[in-house]
C-alpha cells in the first residue's frame, strides 16, 4: 500500500531550518500502515532534507560548513544567467540533498532520541516549502 500526504512549512530564508518529525509522524500514523518506510521529499531546488539532533548548536554548526563550502556572497554563474543572487542556494541544496526515506514500525518512526528529520532551507529569501511525505508499506 502506498499512502501520500504533504505538508506546508513557511520559512524564513537561507539558514532557516524547522524540525518535521511531528509532521511526518502525524502522517505515518494517519495512513494506516503498520510497517514500512516513509520518505519525505521537499519541492524545489533550493532547500534540502536530512535528519540531526535539532539543536540550535548543531543546527548553527550545519549552517557554517555550508556558509565554508558554499558562501552566501561567492561568485556563481547561475547568478550571471539568471540575475538572482541564489547560487548558494542550489549548490547547498544539492550537496544535502531534497529527500530522506525513514523506516517505520507498529506505526512509529525508527529514529534515534536525539534524532530529529530537519528541512533546511537555503533560498535567500522566505518560502513556503511543500513537502511530500510518501509512506510505503503494509
Amino acid at each position: 500500500m502506498v499512502v501520500t500526504h504533504t505538508h506546508e512549512v513557511a520559512t524564513k530564508g537561507q539558514g532557516d531550518a524547522h524540525d518535521i518529525t511531528a509532521a511526518v509522524a502525524r502522517a505515518v500514523a494517519q495512513s494506516g500502515i503498520g510497517a514500512g518506510t516513509a520518505t519525505v521529499f521537499v519541492v524545489g531546488s533550493t532547500a534540502g532534507i536530512t535528519t540531526i539532533e535539532f539543536e540550535p548548536g548543531a543546527v548553527h554548526d550545519l549552517n557554517e560548513v555550508f556558509e565554508e563550502l558554499a558562501p552566501r556572497h561567492g561568485e556563481y554563474r547561475h547568478h550571471l544567467r539568471w540575475g538572482d543572487d541564489n547560487g548558494s542556494s542550489h549548490v547547498r541544496a544539492a550537496m544535502l540533498g531534497p529527500s530522506i526515506t525513514v523506516p517505520f514500525k507498529d506505526g512509529e518512526l525508527l529514529i534515534g532520541t536525539w534524532q530529529q528529520i530537519a528541512l533546511f532551507e537555503f533560498d535567500t529569501r522566505p518560502r513556503r516549502r511543500e513537502l511530500v511525505i510518501q509512506i510505503v508499506g503494509e
